[in-house]
């Protein structure tokens, strides 16, 4: 007779609902023109239209796809007299950005 072997523990895994939300934001930054202000972002904080220069749209384009991105909670934005300035509030950004930068190639200062 032999003996039983246990199956093998599984590693421990993040929540469904958490890779969910996770899959969500991903899809949001999943964008050119966002991963383009979470570049510049990651270097200093802009206006938006210094965003929307920096991607070749209209202001409004950009605020838009700024609202998406705050909405994810990876940046916030300050308000200096009449100027409103975004930055990054997620940390973890600066991780993907050097992945991205990585496989596609690290761009131009």
């Amino acid at each position: 007779m032999t003996a039983k072997t246990k199956p093998p523990k599984l590693p421990t895994l993040t929540d469904l609902d958490a890779l969910e939300r996770a899959a969500e934001c991903l899809k949001t930054l999943a964008h050119p023109h966002r991963l383009r202000m979470v570049q510049m972002l990651l270097r200093g904080r802009y206006t938006v239209g210094e965003l929307a220069e920096a991607c070749g749209i209209p202001s409004h384009m950009a605020s838009e796809h700024l609202r998406l991105m705050q909405r994810c909670g990876f940046m916030t934005n300050e308000k200096d007299g009449r100027k409103v300035y975004y930055q990054i509030a997620e940390p973890h950004l600066a991780n993907i950005m050097a992945c991205i930068e990585a496989r596609f190639g690290g761009g131009t200062s």
